[in-house]
């Protein structure tokens, strides 16, 4: 478990550089680069899900890319629908 200074500049890291890959998807996607905006979608989800299971587990985000497993661990309740679409997405990516 980590202190919880440190889950809170962990959470901040995570939202923060989220907001920058937000900026940069939004970018893709104007200039019609679909593929590698929706890859950026991806990686926006992901901060923002290990942000909120760092703040939940009062400890460090799982070291994966699955979005249904984060969600899971994030607290947030998410419909079967949503889950099942965090598990496509990285299959049209």
């Amino acid at each position: 478990m980590a202190e919880n200074s440190d889950i809170t500049k962990i959470q901040k890291h995570c939202m923060d550089t989220s907001d920058n890959d937000f900026e940069t998807m939004e970018h893709l996607f104007q200039s019609k680069d679909y593929h590698w905006a929706l890859f950026m979608w991806h990686i926006v989800v992901e901060k923002i899900l290990k942000a909120c299971a760092v703040r939940k587990t009062l400890a460090h985000a799982p070291f994966t890319h699955d979005l249904t497993r984060l969600a899971k661990v994030s607290g947030i309740e998410f419909s079967n629908d949503q889950l099942d679409w965090m598990d496509t997405i990285p299959h049209l990516i």
